[in-house]
């Protein structure tokens, strides 16, 4: 039972975790409890050693005491001031320990259930596997018909703006292999929302191998993607990204300049 081994995983360290699992999170105290203990359960079950992170961006509640409480063995909290979504989950994945480590959003709204399948395709062929919600085969249930014309805009502004021929870099659900997500956050300069964006870029220009799976959504009540605001940014966002790769930012072992965060 997946349960039995939650409570031996819960109670007993492990030593050198195979999976990591980094969950970022800014004022998720209503969420992110049923989400950790529904991840928790899952990845039990996978007959693996593995590890949970809480990389916390400045959360004003409760978020850090709520999930420190819970004292599992195997759970880390890494808390620090406000940076960004993309300055959480950077340093969540250069504080992990696994050969493989999962980004996921605090909302689930992509089911852990999920992890399978890319831990799958990341052990046969890929370097960096992402969750899509584009795909033949994906499914999207109560999502907003706002957030419906921003994410296919987002996806034409991607693909004409950065040369990326991803279906959906935005979804909060990726698996990377330890030395790929090492080299993409050693480069990364964005810490906001649009980290993704920066991931895959870098990802084509090292020559990372990117796999999307389908996978199912669910539109989470709460969230904090709003369609005109992140619509625009995400357009400011991509001329920060091609004018840090102008300036030579994106070179392993090059000098980096100040450049856009």
């Amino acid at each position: 039972m997946s349960y039995e081994k939650f409570l031996l995983w819960r109670e007993t360290p492990v030593k050198k975790p195979i999976l990591s699992v980094v969950v970022p999170t800014y004022n998720e105290v209503l969420r992110i409890l049923p989400t950790l203990a529904s991840i928790a359960v899952v990845v039990s079950g996978l007959e693996q050693n593995w590890e949970l992170l809480v990389s916390d961006d400045g959360s004003s509640d409760s978020t850090v005491r709520l999930v420190e409480e819970l004292a599992w063995a195997n759970l880390r909290v890494l808390a620090h001031t406000n940076t960004g979504k993309g300055g959480a989950v950077r340093r969540g994945m250069l504080a992990a320990q696994g050969q493989y480590l999962l980004f996921t959003d605090a909302d689930n709204s992509t089911p852990i259930e999920e992890l399978p399948k890319l831990l799958a395709s990341l052990k046969s062929q890929a370097d960096i596997a992402i969750g899509s919600r584009a795909m033949s085969g994906a499914s999207e249930s109560h999502k907003n018909p706002i957030r419906v014309l921003a994410s296919r805009g987002i996806r034409g502004l991607v693909r004409r703006g950065l040369g990326l021929t991803i279906e959906d870099t935005q979804c909060g659900f990726k698996l990377l292999r330890r030395s790929s997500a090492r080299q993409l956050c050693t480069l990364q300069r964005m810490e906001g929302f649009s980290f993704d964006l920066e991931w895959l870029y870098l990802a084509r220009k090292l020559g990372l191998r990117v796999v999307e799976m389908p996978v199912h959504w669910y539109d989470a009540p709460g969230s904090k993607v709003q369609g005109l605001r992140d619509g625009l940014r995400f357009l400011r966002d991509i001329g920060k990204i091609l004018f840090n790769d102008l300036l030579g930012l994106y070179r392993l072992g090059g000098q980096h300049a100040p450049g856009y965060r």
